[in-house]
This record gives structure tokens, C-alpha cells and sequence, in this order.
């Protein structure tokens, strides 16, 4: 009897564990998975954010602009940001349409894997021409939420064009 019993007991433990280690490895799912806002545009693809490379940091150049180099830089990323209405100019290389290209702006928050909208007036707009070397331009009003890692994936009439890797604090 004693044997049927330690049987029994080591089942249930084994059973226990089973459970609490599904459990974890579940909510670990449910935690990485990203949140999509309703009002995202619908070309935005969840594949297009395994693409962030967080190590491919946005760098300093052309004297104040902040970004990847001769793809796209912003003037003002590297000023306070968080929940004010600053002021980033975008600037990208290597667009053909001005005037008539729209740029859309994904903010992805490394910490809690959270999508949200970076410009206050909503998540697309116009370019406009040339400006400090680039391409195109447009000066914008932002609002980042959080501090911390986040990506900003930059789409052209509606394919990604770029993404710019910021450590946003204050």
C-alpha cells in the first residue's frame, strides 16, 4: 500500500510540474506577442518588426541629425521627447516622388512590445522636398509615451523603408 501511495504522490508532483511549467512558457508567449492598435495602418505587417535589429543604433551626423546615414536621420530626436510635444524634422535619402511620397511613422517600445503612434497629428504624412542634403523632408510634432528602446519604423507609400533604433529617457 505504502508503494500505490508514493506512486500516486510522485504523479501528482510530476503532473504539478507539468502544469507550472506550460503555465510559464505560456504566459512568456503571451507576454512577447505584440500589441496591435485598432487604428493601425493595414499595411503594416507584424513580419516587418521580427526585422528590427536592435543593436543597429541611430547615430549622430550631419552635425545634429540623428539616424542611419544617408537613409533617413531626424533633427530633435535627441532632445526631451517624452510625453511633450517636441519637435523632430525627418529627413530621408533615396526617395524619386517628392511631394508626392507619404511617410508613416511606427513607434515599437522594446519593454513592453507596445506599437503606438509618434506623431501627434496622426500616422501618416506628406513629404516634402529637399532639405539639409536629404531627399525629402518634413518637420513633425512628437509624443513618445515611455521611456526607453524603440524602434521607428519608417514606411514609404506604404513599404518599409527604414527603421531608427532610439534610447529615449527624457
Amino acid at each position: 500500500m505504502g508503494d500505490i501511495s508514493k506512486l500516486k504522490s510522485l504523479t501528482l508532483i510530476l503532473m504539478g510540474m507539468l502544469l507550472m511549467v506550460f503555465g510559464c512558457s505560456q504566459n512568456e508567449t503571451d507576454e512577447n506577442k505584440l500589441a496591435f492598435p485598432d487604428d493601425l495602418p493595414n499595411f503594416i505587417k507584424e513580419s516587418d518588426f521580427e526585422t528590427v535589429d536592435w543593436n543597429k543604433k541611430a547615430v549622430m551626423f550631419n552635425g545634429n541629425m540623428m539616424g542611419n546615414i544617408k537613409k533617413s536621420g531626424v533633427i530633435g530626436a535627441n532632445m526631451p521627447s517624452l510625453n511633450n510635444n517636441q519637435k523632430w524634422m525627418w529627413h530621408l535619402w533615396g526617395i524619386d516622388s517628392i511631394g508626392e511620397t507619404k511617410l508613416t511613422v511606427v513607434g515599437l517600445h522594446r519593454e513592453t512590445n507596445s506599437i503606438h503612434p509618434i506623431l501627434t497629428s496622426g500616422w501618416t504624412m506628406n513629404l516634402g522636398g529637399e532639405n539639409n542634403g536629404a531627399d525629402a523632408h518634413i518637420p513633425s510634432s512628437v509624443n513618445i509615451p515611455v521611456p526607453g528602446e524603440w524602434a521607428m519604423l519608417l514606411y514609404t507609400d506604404e513599404k518599409l523603408f527604414d527603421i531608427l533604433i532610439f534610447e529615449i529617457n527624457e
